[in-house]
């Protein structure tokens, strides 16, 4: 009898833990079941299913590689590779540059632009560098802007817009083209000087937009005027057809000023080609005329000026 209790009672124990062991293992699978049921809930929210999901799983992984392939090749140089081979291969097939078209040219050497189209290292019209190019035509002197364009098979088309040339720069012995902005065009003999304006000293050519505005300022006596010198880089001396010069005062205002007041006097006086050598402004209260040596003929009379005749001529190189 005894031994019967022991066994029901160890029975009873045992029975009893293991229905913890397995009231414990089945909460772990009621909060699993939780756990996914919830899971799915949210999966159940999306406008998308789940087949879907895992095919967009899987091009993601797809892509990730693929941009780490990418990048290796990139680091590696093969793009590079593969566009030499295809601008190889297009060269052969006949995509080279073999005909350059200019347009757009009046004054200018073309030969300078034909050289730049066609001394490229890598002519084929597919990896052509058509900035680069542009860049070296607007090296060159007459050129203000350029476009460059291809035509294929073969053919670049090169667009030109000419700087005009306003003067003509002396410096240093040298005769120079240059446009209003004092960009040397070319270099010009003294045998084919242009019918341009003569600009003379140093930086004067960078003045020439101020000559123009200058003279803009009396039109009528702009046809009349041969050239100009810079004088200590701070004024101009004109120089007429007629011959004479005349000195202007310092200063864009005041010497604008003094040469609309010397037009005016000569369209009432006729003071040019009348055989004076200088008339000097450059003293706002004195209109100083200087005759050649020995002369002694009558001055003209000038409006609201004060006259200064002197018989001697100025001096060789004089600077004021």
């Amino acid at each position: 009898m005894a031994e019967a209790r022991i066994r029901r009672g160890g029975t009873a124990r045992l029975s009893t833990a293991r229905g913890k062991v397995r009231a414990k293992a089945g909460s772990g699978r009621g909060r699993q079941l939780k756990r996914q049921s919830s899971f799915d809930r949210l999966l159940e929210l999306l406008p998308i299913s789940e087949d879907t999901l895992q095919k967009l799983a899987t091009w993601a992984i797809f892509a990730i590689f693929g941009g780490i392939a990418i990048a290796i090749a990139i680091y590696a140089g093969l793009p590079d590779m593969a566009r030499q081979q295809a601008a190889s291969l297009a060269a052969r097939a006949g995509f080279e540059v073999e005909k350059v078209e200019v347009r757009g040219v009046e004054r200018m050497d073309e030969m300078p632009v034909y050289n730049i189209a066609l001394g490229q290292v890598d002519r084929s019209m597919l990896s052509l560098d058509l900035p680069k190019v542009r860049q070296e035509m607007l090296k060159l002197g007459w050129v203000k802007d350029a476009r460059i364009s291809r035509r294929l098979p073969d053919t670049l088309v090169v667009d030109i817009v000419e700087r005009d040339p306003v003067a003509v720069w002396q410096h240093d012995g040298q005769l120079h083209l240059i446009d209003v902005a004092g960009v040397v065009l070319q270099s010009v003999s003294a045998g084919a000087m242009p019918d341009l304006p003569l600009v003379v000293g140093p930086n004067a050519n960078l003045q020439t937009a101020g000559l123009n505005k200058l003279m803009e300022s009396a039109p009528a006596l702009k046809p009349m005027l041969a050239g100009a010198t810079w004088v200590g880089n701070r004024r101009w001396d004109l120089r007429f057809q007629s011959g004479e010069t005349l000195s202007l005062p310092e200063g864009e205002q005041t010497s604008a000023a003094a040469l609309v007041n010397f037009a005016r006097m000569d369209g009432v006086n006729r003071l040019l080609g009348r055989g004076i050598v200088k008339f000097d402004m450059r003293d706002p209260d004195r209109f100083v005329l200087r005759l050649p040596q020995g002369q002694t003929s009558d001055k003209p009379a000038a409006a609201d000026a004060k006259a200064e005749k002197t018989a001697s001529a100025p001096a060789a190189g004089e600077e004021g």
